[in-house]
């Protein structure tokens, strides 16, 4: 939809032909020669332009907010998948199912939980935040598997249920 009616002279001076330099970062291409050239009166011409440039601020703020509505969709399925999977592998407990469409199994892993980080020396941080995800869990995890207790830090065994 557009908020303005754009000459088709000026809008004809976006094209795709061989030979044109494509912006890389937008994959648009204004032939600013062709602008350049056109016969057209001087306001005509900047009234044109600049309501070209209104429409496109209009469709960028329209897209904008399909983007959010998409995104709060996907955060959404997201949560809903996470909270069905959670239902399934507790009605479950475990056992696997198979089916013409679907098979069920599991999967164990051993991922290392952050129980309390002001524990942890900071021998195991990153950066220099205090937060989960600063701590370097794969040395923590290698040490832990290799005798040394850590503080704040443990492996924790789980089954994690796997639908294809």
């Amino acid at each position: 939809m557009n908020l303005f009616e754009i000459n088709d002279a000026i809008q004809r001076c976006v094209k795709l032909e061989s030979g044109t330099i494509v912006d890389m970062e937008t994959g648009e291409v204004i032939d600013t020669e062709a602008l350049d050239q056109l016969v057209m009166d001087r306001d005509t011409k900047i009234r044109n332009i600049a309501c070209w440039i209104r429409n496109l601020e209009s469709d960028e703020k329209q897209l904008e907010e399909q983007e959010h509505i998409f995104r709060d969709r996907k955060n959404a399925a997201k949560r809903k998948k996470e909270s069905l999977k959670s239902y399934l592998a507790a009605f479950l407990n475990g056992a696997k199912w198979k089916n013409k469409e679907v098979s069920i199994s599991w999967r164990k892993s051993d991922p290392v939980v952050i129980t309390d980080i002001t524990k942890i020396s900071k021998y195991y941080l990153k950066e220099r935040r205090l937060t989960e995800d600063d701590f370097n869990k794969t040395l923590i995890k290698s040490d832990l598997k290799n005798g040394l207790t850590i503080d704040g830090a443990q492996i924790v065994s789980k089954n994690n249920i796997q639908i294809k």
